[in-house]
């Protein structure tokens, strides 16, 4: 059976691709179907890329911008990529310089509440109690309302046992006794206008120390949510809005059992 199986073999026939022709072996070998395979996938690879780089071009703003631009440079009509410097931090000095940051942070912040809450302590924000509009009620002997509006300023006056300017004040109110005690010094009209934009100035300064705290407060919420995201975990968080200059992002995260 074996000496059947290499008669078989011995007998069956070579099959040969074409040679070249004598009269074209100044041309080279003859290309085969396999080698114009090569040729073919090469060229059509080429006429695609050509016509997707034209449709780019097409589509292209001038005046858009990508880092590619500054990161690369041109060499004999070739790009070549610039090389980077090696990072000069290492991952233990970037996460101590991302704490540090955190409670630069915090530290400002603390800062400004506590500057915030001498100033407030300061004025009171007395201004602001006078703008707010209420209403006095009164009552008679017999149990009756007696509105405010319906008394004179002199009537007020008697029944809140001060003097009729003072009504319009609804803080530091004094009584007509406290007013005979006391010794108001005399002002000049230009050390009143400078005690008033003294107290401009200081409301002018809370305000801006209200604002930067909150800017604070907002970066601080930044850098704890940047710091939470980059701890390992199974299931991503999703987002959920954006963060913005007045707000940090949003992140829903998923529940996991812990070990």
């Amino acid at each position: 059976m074996s000496s059947w199986k290499k008669a078989s073999k011995s007998n069956q026939k070579v099959h040969r691709e074409r040679h070249q022709p004598e009269d074209r072996k100044h041309l080279g070998l003859l290309e085969k179907k396999k080698d114009y395979k090569k040729r073919a996938n090469n060229e059509h690879l080429k006429e695609h890329t050509l016509k997707l780089l034209h449709k780019r071009a097409l589509n292209k703003n001038p005046d858009e911008f990508y880092h590619h631009m500054i990161n690369s440079k041109l060499e004999d009509d070739v790009h070549h990529e610039k090389e980077q410097e090696p990072d000069e931090h290492s991952k233990v000095q970037k996460a101590l310089m991302q704490t540090q940051d955190m409670q630069y942070v915090t530290m400002k912040r603390t800062m400004e509440a506590k500057k915030i809450m001498r100033l407030q302590s300061q004025l009171h924000m007395i201004d602001f109690a006078n703008t707010v509009k209420n209403k006095h009620t009164f009552f008679d002997d017999g149990d009756d309302e007696v509105v405010g509006k319906e008394l004179s300023k002199m009537e007020l006056a008697k029944r809140l046992d001060t003097h009729p300017s003072l009504l319009q004040r609804k803080t530091n109110r004094p009584r007509i006794e406290d007013l005979e005690k006391m010794k108001l010094p005399e002002l000049s009209p230009e050390e009143i206008r400078k005690a008033n934009a003294l107290k401009k100035q200081s409301y002018q300064e809370l305000t801006k120390r209200i604002e930067r705290e909150k800017e604070l407060a907002v970066a601080q919420q930044k850098l704890q949510i940047k710091r939470v995201l980059k701890q390992k975990r199974l299931l991503k968080p999703k987002k959920i809005r954006k963060g913005t200059k007045d707000a940090p992002p949003i992140f829903k995260f998923k529940y996991e059992r812990k070990k």
